[in-house]
């Protein structure tokens, strides 16, 4: 809200409810302009990444999979153990931490440009709306008329098409869950092999279906977490889609041959385009609002009637309201370059543990209960447990080896083989000579070799007579 305007009026209520709580339909006037071009690019790009990624492999592994029930995850082509839960720990800190900072400097850029339901809705539903039903007036006009053989047809398509479209997603999804070589089996066997799973993908079609042909923005404004909690995150110097009503102000239609400085007119000429174009059909002139999702075409639709009249363009922006308010144009304070290098140092921190993930990792134990045993040939031995996790896509041959001590490694068992995607178990006996051995308890490092390359070693205890 800026005080300066006096077309503010205090709203206690969502823009899309009347004074009797009842929802009133955004009938969105189709968008144009630059920066609408950028969100196509960048919302096209978007969604061949989603549907197309679940077809590409890295050695014989989707790039992505998130089985959660058998905890198998997949990231990039590598996968991911309960061993490396402090990396998925540390990302979901990060994430959170990035959510907040980039949302106090940035705002809600997230939410107009690449989030999956503004990708959705604006790039796919509301296009095929707009093909089907016409412009927002002929909606308008379609949906106040009777029922009649038009509107049924029209409607009947739409929604055969909206649906058809939820399921086809719900699949992409369950593509990222059981991977596509699986999902394209499950649709090549019978429904009746599937049925609970055919319904279940029905059930989650039908409830995006409604998310998106009868919620709509309603999700953004109500349902949406991250949307509830930019009234905590923005301040003054966050960076939204704003109104220089300094420049706007007073607003006034347009006269021919008039001149508005002179008669103390703004460069708003008050023709509600920035209105009509919003899909979560708030007036942008209010200031800052919860409903607002930073789209941009607000900006497109201002840009071209500031053309048309003559006018400087960037009426409306993206710039903050300190800035607007004090006459300045892309002031950036010292806290939000502090916070990008913050980010940016969070990101590395994940590429560098991501970087660091082993291939094959090692957990040696003392087996527990047992001393000492002492071989006929005066030498003693202590019992070890290992657990050998080999997190490729390979068959790798294990071995053990004292590092610094005269002695020698026996494994229980078969030739000791880490099975690709496996964990491999055992036991071996560490056997070391009286005269290495220093007092009851001595330190020993057992280096772990994949071939004859060590990935790992580990210290552990020698227990021996007294």
């Amino acid at each position: 809200m800026t005080p300066e305007n006096p077309y503010n009026t205090y709203r206690d209520q969502l823009a899309t409810l009347n004074d009797s709580g009842k929802r009133k339909w955004v009938y969105a006037q189709k968008p144009k302009g630059k920066l609408y071009n950028y969100r196509n690019v960048v919302s096209y790009i978007l969604l061949a990444l989603m549907f197309g990624l679940p077809f590409v492999k890295i050695g014989g592994e989707p790039l992505f999979l998130f089985q959660v029930l058998e905890r198998k995850f997949i990231v990039f082509g590598v996968r991911f153990w309960p061993q490396d839960f402090h990396i998925f720990l540390f990302s979901m800190i990060t994430l959170f931490v990035f959510i907040v900072f980039f949302t106090v400097s940035y705002g809600r850029i997230w939410c107009g440009w690449t989030c999956p339901q503004t990708v959705f809705m604006e790039f796919i539903f509301r296009k095929i709306e707009y093909l089907i039903e016409g412009s927002h007036q002929e909606q308008r006009k379609l949906d106040a008329q009777s029922y009649n053989f038009e509107k049924f047809w029209k409607k009947s398509l739409k929604a055969i098409i909206f649906y058809a479209i939820c399921f086809l997603i719900t699949n992409t999804f369950l593509s990222y869950i059981i991977g596509i070589d699986e999902l394209w089996k499950i649709m090549n066997d019978p429904i009746s092999e599937h049925k609970v799973g055919f319904t279940v993908a029905l059930a989650f079609s039908a409830v995006m279906y409604f998310v998106f042909a009868k919620l709509r923005e309603q999700v953004c404004s109500m349902i949406c977490p991250y949307g509830r909690l930019q009234g905590v995150l923005l301040d003054s110097n966050t960076i939204v889609v704003a109104y220089d009503y300094k420049r706007g102000e007073e607003r006034a239609p347009l006269e021919a041959g008039e001149d508005r400085e002179e008669e103390g007119k703004g460069d708003c000429i008050d023709c509600y385009q920035c209105v009509d174009v919003c899909p979560t059909g708030i007036d942008v002139r209010d200031g800052t609002q919860l409903e607002c999702i930073n789209c941009t075409a607000c900006i497109d639709e201002c840009n071209s009637v500031m053309e048309w009249v003559g006018k400087p363009k960037g009426l409306i922006r993206f710039d903050s309201e300190k800035n607007i308010a004090e006459g300045k144009k892309n002031n950036w304070p010292v806290r939000k370059i502090a916070y990008t290098i913050v980010l940016t140092a969070l990101i590395g921190v994940v590429i560098a543990l991501f970087a660091s993930r082993t291939d094959l990792e090692a957990i040696i134990l003392r087996t527990p209960g047992l001393m000492y045993q002492q071989q006929d040939d005066g030498k003693i031995s202590n019992m070890y447990n290992f657990k050998v996790v080999n997190k490729t896509t390979q068959e790798v041959p294990i071995h053990f080896k004292i590092m610094d001590h005269e002695g020698e490694i026996k494994v229980i068992g078969e030739e000791l083989k880490a099975n690709a995607s496996s964990i491999r178990e055992g036991v071996f006996f560490a056997i070391l000579p009286m005269q290495e051995i220093k007092g009851d308890q001595i330190p020993i490092q057992i280096g772990v070799y994949a071939d004859d390359r060590l990935i790992e070693e580990v210290e552990l205890t020698f227990v021996g007579p007294n």
